[in-house]
């Protein structure tokens, strides 16, 4: 029997006739979309049910509709079987005895493992033309009377393709579903069963048990009638198809076994937490999970196979006119944010963090660590608290740590997890992974660790533990970095003798005062630095001074800026760090300090900047590795000084989030300011600055800067690129606001 309705095509085809076998939710809404899409001259529909065959036609679904499979599938050159997965087998057995010439034979099927075996006992062999598929969408209404037109858009839908898959099939079925306006991705069969049993079909178990085990108790109207939003919203699921899911359950036995075996291991783990009144594994669990659902949403809003509309590009407009009036305190101190996690977490006891920078950099480190074990509160208003396990009391994380954009996070942490018994693996976004590893990996290799790293030394790296015992050494850093001396440091904790890193020119020296504020004694001779194994690190308070790399933008600003005066409260004036302060004032800046003191080991003070006319000059050598991240901002001061200024010895600043002498070089003279880079530094000739375009680059200190040079620009300024501003600094688009700084942001989806 079967049953037509007249349509009129909007688009041009590229499909003959598609033949839908099963008309739910998902062959309906794939029937309806694909109609109204105009890319089918004809759809037919199969299903046994009388009334799914009136209403198919009725609601105008197909063209088309029949209980009989030959007939539908007759002349189609697209076949989409949407069959529950047991019933499968029947279909494909009766396809198989039919002439299908050319047809394309695709599913939709949740679990693909078993839809494959069931092609391939139908068959005799796996058909090239069959392409596995598995749309990720769904809804609590089934059959016919729910198809939806819109329902795969801005979803995803997963292709299995298998060794033998004819390409020009895999591009017609993945045609097909992008034409519904659905995300496809590839992905290799047995990891799509693993994935789906754990992220789809394990969910749906619970919640079906969950409810079923509410509704059968005596109080179970009360339960209901008083259960809340999280209720409603975990158990929505339960709603599905109940047939559907058996199937897929059954279907996909052991990948949901393995989810379901390792769920209940960690629910016992839970039960005896709460039945013991052990207070602090519930709090690990509460706070890894809490922290790992929002990581993982950063990490994938970044990653091509998220909705296209998830991912937005911010732009900061700026305008001219305006000085720096106020008295603020700029975020915390990400170098000191980074250690204090870090420490915190090998150290015994705990250890009490004020002023924590809650940026995503200072972030990704403190995800790295509850990864691997570590229970963490917060950070809640700058508060965290470490409960440290020890030296020794890491864990193997769970899969690859992801720093993001954090080259600190990466080259520290290569350090730590050199001297670990368990292989890691790091990683980071697209910026970092062209950032070179290879100063850190290489005499990490000397001291006896094993590090794979990706193309030309950069990321990812593969860390190999416990293949054999670290052995300390005594390295001569060929160029200054605070990074490689720390991870050589780190390491030196878990090596067997004395490591001693001398550096050619100082260097910001945290993680030194650090281990002596966690009571690690650190030997300093001059420009070597030497530390001994056998000591243990002992939980503290520690109070982060605010950042004098976040500072340097206002310092900067009210320097620049005619008639400004700003106070910036508590920023740590390190002695390592102060190069932008000896830098501003070499120039004519005036900078005064204030309530100087120290806390936790780090000296800080209220820093008083006043507008004066800045004079060009030729940057101290010394001074470059005291002030190696402000120069974007001082950069802007060059530009606004009277004469040349001259910087050498920076070479370092071609290799981080971009190159930041050609970067800034490029955005000045497109500011009409005369710039011209060297191998190692730039020649900066101040004058007249107008408005434009700047590419930041995705460099967030590219963006400041050229933010902040608006105060002097005849023009707007308009910066492109931001949106990595937040990995160092939040709120600075309020802050600079706050302090009379005209900014507003652009957001593009």
């Amino acid at each position: 029997m079967s049953r037509r309705v007249t349509t009129v095509s909007s688009g041009a085809p590229i499909i003959g006739r598609l033949a839908v076998i099963g008309l739910g939710l998902i062959g309906g809404s794939f029937a309806r979309g694909l109609r109204q899409s105009g890319l089918c001259r004809e759809v037919v529909g199969c299903d046994p049910d009388p009334a799914t065959q009136q209403l198919a036609i009725s609601l105008g679904v197909v063209d088309v509709m029949t209980d009989d499979l030959a007939t539908a599938v007759q002349g189609a050159e697209l076949i989409l079987l949407a069959v529950p997965v047991l019933a499968m087998q029947g279909v494909l057995e009766r396809l198989a005895a039919l002439d299908l010439g050319q047809a394309v034979i695709t599913d939709t099927g949740s679990t693909k493992g078993a839809v494959v075996e069931a092609v391939r006992a139908a068959f005799g062999h796996l058909p090239p033309r069959f392409v596995p598929g598995h749309p990720i969408a769904g809804s609590e209404r089934s059959g016919v009377e729910a198809a939806d037109a819109g329902l795969f858009r801005r979803h995803k839908v997963i292709l299995t393709p298998l060794e033998d898959t004819d390409q020009s099939a895999l591009a017609l079925v993945r045609r097909a579903w992008q034409a519904l306006g659905a995300d496809v991705e590839d992905m290799p069969l047995e990891d799509h069963d693993e994935v789906l049993a754990a992220t789809s079909h394990l969910p749906h178990l619970l919640a079906f048990s969950l409810v079923d085990t509410l509704a059968s108790r005596s109080e179970n109207l009360e339960i209901f009638r008083y259960a809340a939003g999280g209720f409603r919203d975990f158990t929505r699921i339960a709603a599905s198809d109940p047939v559907m899911w058996r199937d897929v359950f059954l279907a996909n036995r052991d990948a949901v076994l393995r989810s379901l075996d390792a769920f209940t291991r960690d629910l016992s783990r839970l039960r005896a937490a709460v039945e013991d009144g052990d207070a602090n594994t519930l709090l690990g669990v509460f706070t890894r999970a809490r922290s790992a659902r929002e990581h993982f949403s950063k990490i994938l809003a970044r990653r091509a196979y998220m909705e296209p509309m998830q991912t937005q590009s911010i732009n900061f407009i700026a305008s001219p006119g305006a000085n720096v009036q106020g008295r603020i305190r700029v975020p915390g101190d990400k170098s000191i944010s980074h250690r204090s996690i870090m420490l915190g977490s090998i150290a015994e006891g705990v250890t009490e963090v004020e002023g924590f920078l809650e940026g995503e950099d200072s972030l990704a480190t403190l995800q790295a660590f509850r990864d691997m074990g570590v229970v963490i509160e917060g950070p809640q208003r700058g508060r965290v608290t470490i409960n440290g396990v020890g030296l020794h009391g890491l864990q193997a994380p769970p899969g690859p740590i992801y720093v993001g954009n954090s080259g600190t996070s990466m080259r520290l942490l290569a350090g730590l997890l050199a001297g670990q018994d368990f292989t890691t693996e790091l990683t980071g976004d697209a910026s970092l992974t062209k950032r070179p590893m290879g100063r850190v990996a290489n005499p990490l290799g000397e001291m006896g660790a094993t590090i794979e790293t990706g193309e030309g030394g950069r990321p990812p790296l593969r860390i190999r533990g416990g293949q054999s015992q670290l052995k300390g050494m005594d390295y001569v850093m060929p160029v200054a970095s605070a990074q490689v001396k720390s991870c050589l440091l780190l390491a030196g904790l878990y090596a067997t003798g004395s490591t001693a890193v001398t550096e050619p020119a100082p260097t910001r020296d945290h993680t030194e005062r650090m281990l002596k504020g966690f009571g690690y004694p650190v030997k300093v001779e001059g420009a070597r630095v030497t530390i001994e194994p056998g000591h243990k690190l002992t939980g503290c308070k520690i109070d982060v001074p605010a950042d004098i790399s976040s500072a340097a933008f206002f310092m900067v600003a009210a320097s620049i800026g005619e008639g400004s005066d700003l106070i910036l409260e508590h920023v740590g004036i390190n002695p390592t760090r102060i190069g932008v302060i000896n830098i501003l004032r070499a120039m004519g800046g005036d900078i005064t300090l204030s309530n100087e003191r120290e806390v936790g080991g780090e000296p800080v003070a209220d820093i008083r900047v006043r507008y004066a006319p800045l004079k060009g000059i030729e940057i101290p050598l010394d001074q470059v590795p005291l002030a190696i991240d402000e120069f974007p901002a001082l950069f802007i001061a060059a530009a606004c000084a009277e004469g040349r200024t001259v910087l050498r010895g920076a070479e370092e600043l071609r290799v981080k989030e971009s190159d930041r002498i050609q970067v800034m070089a490029d955005g000045l003279q497109t500011l009409g300011i005369k710039a011209e880079p060297t191998p190692d530094g730039v020649i900066i000739e101040g004058g007249e600055m107008g408005g434009g375009t700047i590419d930041s680059h995705m460099d967030h200190r590219i963006a400041m800067s050229f933010a902040i040079a608006s105060l002097r620009a005849t023009g707007e300024i308009r910066i492109t690129d931001c949106i990595h501003v937040g990995t160092s600094f939040p709120g600075f688009i309020d802050l600079a606001k706050s302090v009379g700084i005209v900014i507003r942001q652009e957001d593009n989806a």
